[in-house]
């Protein structure tokens, strides 16, 4: 028992064999986690909504504040805002009647669809089973 205790080349050999394995094991998860960050970002590019937009629409504004008070009935976009200028890189200018202009990133806008909707109510009667 001592001999194969103390012999020092086989601990040797012993020790660089279980090193190297060790280090193509740190590669091997080094390269599935470079593929799995891969497909990750090629499915969250394709889901990205592109949004273009032109001075005179309307638009609502996401306010990233209420996060700090959160609450299920809490309104998350303010508007409408009117757009006076569009910058290259996604940058837009907006303008409110009260809240005046300001510059904003484009991925915190989101078109405003206005329309003549009818504000009256209507009934539908349902016939019971027969």
């Amino acid at each position: 028992m001592k001999k194969l205790n103390l012999d020092l080349k086989a601990a040797g050999e012993k020790c660089l064999l279980q090193l190297n394995e060790l280090d193509e094991l740190r590669m091997e998860a080094d390269g599935n986690s470079r593929l799995y960050k891969g497909c990750s970002k090629k499915w969250h590019d394709m889901h990205i909504q592109r949004r273009e937009f032109k001075v005179g629409q309307k638009v609502l504004l996401y306010n990233s504040r209420l996060k700090l008070f959160p609450g299920k009935l809490r309104l998350r976009r303010s508007g409408p805002y009117t757009i006076t200028q569009v910058f290259p890189h996604g940058e837009v200018e907006i303008t409110h009647d009260n809240k005046g202009t300001f510059k904003v990133n484009g991925q915190r806008l989101k078109h405003y669809w206005s329309g003549n909707f009818s504000k009256e109510k209507s009934t539908v009667h349902l016939r019971p089973p027969e």
